[in-house]
């Protein structure tokens, strides 16, 4: 069984175990996803009235930093330069449990 869950603007697919890397969570206790789509064998459950009862526990493990990205903007003959650089920050989450409830049939 596994399932698709929106996280941070992603949609990201999981499996019960996993670690994935997820968009900053505030917190380092437990959080839930709501799942868009779950796979349970021959199952697909895909609509809001279908996925009402389902939810994706996951556990905070910890954060991590994606690679450095270095710009640099410059217009010619006017002097402007400009250097700048970003990291962004990412949680790993490790996925305890796919619950399916009484709407998920």
């Amino acid at each position: 069984m596994y399932a698709v869950i929106k996280a941070g603007g992603r949609q990201v697919r999981v499996q019960e175990g996993q670690q994935v890397e997820v968009d900053l969570l505030s917190g380092t206790d437990d959080v839930t996803f709501t799942p868009v789509l779950l796979v349970d064998g021959d199952t697909v459950l895909a609509t809001p009235e279908q996925l009402s009862g389902v939810s994706v526990a996951a556990r905070i493990v910890g954060q991590t930093k994606g690679p450095k990205i270095v710009g640099f903007n410059y217009k010619p003959k006017s002097n402007q330069r400009r250097r700048w650089g970003h990291r962004q920050r990412y949680s790993t989450v490790e996925i305890t449990g796919i619950t399916r409830g009484e709407g998920g049939d």
